[in-house]
């Protein structure tokens, strides 16, 4: 059932009461109808005269100011091109239909009245006569009573942040009433916004080029409990493919999350790969510093994966819809490494031909890796230290400070608390830097999850190459497991490309590897035994294939190994069953 029907018209003109006119007396009483404008009209005289032919007063009619009427009900209907409101036509909002009803012309002629009087009466009549107002309003409310039932939460904004649209699930996973959130901004409602940072909308200068984009967050409900939630936003068109806001939906993950954590079965966690328990307890601090800002020194032999865990506490954080940006402190000379800290003005010294930003400034509300930081000069050490204490810093021959907001994480393989000892490092500095220490295990001190790695590397590169290479064999992952890693992740992604130049066949045979893991020999006092012994035994096995009925994908996640490991160990150590 339609309710409200609202004709907007340009500053001035009086079409707007001419056809509320016609419409009220063709409703005859059933609808709530508004003639609006950005600035009402004046009363006229000529065309409250012609409508008197046609039997209807309108010298009563107010023509509204849009400002005060910027959610109108069910209808809106522009009489002319250049009278569209500015209102997108987006879910929440009323149906906008476009007429090209003619200006009056603010001359004296009667005959012109009448003519857009005419117009203006026959689309009116074809507006209720074929019924196009009820099949536009029940098409509309079907969309939204689709909207309003699914189970994920939906939420709609205009390119103003102005929430039009929030659903029954939104409610529930928000702890919000929509009564509290519509028509409203969508940062003000939720502190931080609803996306925690992580969307196109936190900068209120910049209208975003938004295509469809997924991604996890976090996020405090109204009681205050903490939710991970997963976000899918689509932006949203009208026919002139014109930007008109966003619908997201989302779900609340939290109880599978917390499951899946309790079980041990995250296998992969912001691209890293690991399901090793040193992991997981990595895994569980990163996410345990989502809500802070404070620095974090990730330690750890080269090739663990440092920087991965860099991103991955940026991607956890509400700075995640900031810029991340690293540094690799041990690869530049100290001058060259002040000017991409902190950047330099023009003419400040050979070659400084513009100004140009620093890291810390590029990296403005978000998140500055520094990579490599036990390689900084103790000079560098200095300045690195005023700008942690301060946030402020000035750029390489400049004479104005530079205010800065960001968090910065920190990674080195060297032992920092020795060099302190040594006076290689400053002691204040490694306090400011070490407020939350991460220490990456090594490859060698996880080897359950190398037939994880070397599963996922192969399948990667079999994509990335179209070979015909359908695995491993058995005795190559024997091989990997026993080798030692000093190169970590990093060597052993190599020594799967080696292999895959060498392989000519389907199958990675151990002499495909790298000489020095082929020759390698674990020092033993006693026969070698076969790897995969280490990470498994008869009584393990047989023990997770009873408790998961049998299904060895189950088993093999509970072991913490890869199915094809585990098939290989039933095949060889457990004939028969």
């Amino acid at each position: 059932m339609i309710t409200n029907l609202t004709f907007f018209d340009i500053p001035g003109d009086i079409r707007a009461a001419m056809a509320v006119g016609f419409a009220t007396k063709l409703a005859n009483g059933t609808l709530d109808i508004k003639a609006t404008a950005n600035t009402p009209a004046l009363a006229d005289p000529i065309a409250i005269a012609v409508m008197a032919e046609h039997g209807i007063d309108i010298s009563n009619i107010k023509i509204q100011n849009i400002a005060k009427n910027n959610t109108p009900g069910d209808i809106i209907v522009s009489m002319s091109a250049d009278s569209r409101p500015d209102g997108p036509a987006i879910p929440g909002l009323a149906i906008r239909i476009d007429w090209d009803i003619p200006k009056i012309s603010k001359v004296d002629n009667i005959e012109h009245y009448r003519f857009v009087c005419n117009d203006i009466r026959k689309h009116v009549n074809s507006l209720f006569q074929t019924s196009l107002l009820p099949v536009v309003v029940d098409l509309k409310r079907t969309n939204e009573l689709i909207l309003d039932h699914f189970t994920e939460g939906v939420l709609v904004h205009d390119t103003n942040r102005i929430i039009t649209w929030f659903n029954k699930a939104a409610e529930e996973i928000t702890g919000f009433d929509r009564k509290e959130v519509l028509g409203r901004d969508c940062h003000d409602v939720f502190s931080g916004g609803f996306c925690a940072g992580k969307c196109s909308f936190c900068d209120n200068d910049i209208t975003p080029n938004m295509n469809n984009c997924s991604y996890a967050l976090n996020f405090n409900a109204k009681d205050g409990s903490k939710k991970q939630l997963n976000m899918s936003v689509q932006a949203l068109r009208d026919r002139d493919n014109v930007f008109q806001g966003i619908l997201a939906c989302f779900k609340d993950v939290t109880e599978v999350e917390h499951l899946r954590r309790r079980l041990k079965k995250v296998q992969s966690f912001h691209g890293i790969i690991g399901r090793n328990e040193k992991m997981q307890e990595v895994y569980e601090l990163v996410r345990d510093l989502a809500d802070s800002n404070v620095p974090v020194l990730v330690l750890g032999e080269s090739g663990t994966g440092k920087e991965l865990i860099a991103g991955a506490i940026h991607g956890e954080s509400d700075r995640a819809g900031k810029t991340f940006v690293t540094v690799n402190c041990g690869a530049l000379p100290e001058g060259i490494l002040e000017s991409e800290l902190f950047g330099h003005v023009k003419g400040a010294f050979t070659g400084a031909i513009r100004d140009k930003k620093g890291r810390f400034e590029l990296a403005d509300g978000g998140t500055l890796f520094l990579d490599e930081i036990g390689e900084l000069s103790q000079n560098m050490q200095v300045k690195l230290l005023r700008v942690l204490q301060e946030g402020t810093f000035e750029p390489v021959g400049g004479e104005h400070q530079v205010t800065v907001d960001v968090r910065v994480l920190s990674a080195t393989n060297r032992d920092l608390r020795d060099m302190v000892k040594k006076g290689l490092f400053r002691e204040d500095l490694f306090y400011r830097l070490n407020v939350v220490p991460i220490e990456l295990p090594a490859l060698r001190d996880r080897r359950n999850d190398i037939p994880l790695l070397v599963d996922f590397y192969v399948n990667r590169f079999i994509s990335e190459s179209n070979r015909d290479i359908q695995g491993i064999a058995a005795e190559t992952m024997d091989k990997m497991i026993d080798y030692r890693w000093p190169g970590n992740i990093r060597e052993l992604q190599n020594a799967i490309r080696y292999a895959f130049v060498k392989c000519k066949g389907e199958t990675i045979m151990p002499e495909h590897l790298p000489p020095e893991i082929y020759n390698y020999n674990m020092p033993t006092t006693v026969a070698k035994k076969s790897s995969r012994k280490k990470i498994l035994d008869v009584e393990k096995v047989r023990q997770a294939l009873k408790s998961t009925n049998g299904n060895k994908t189950l088993a093999a996640e509970k072991l913490g190994v890869g199915r094809a490991t585990l098939h290989r160990f039933i095949k060889s150590d457990m004939p028969g069953y």
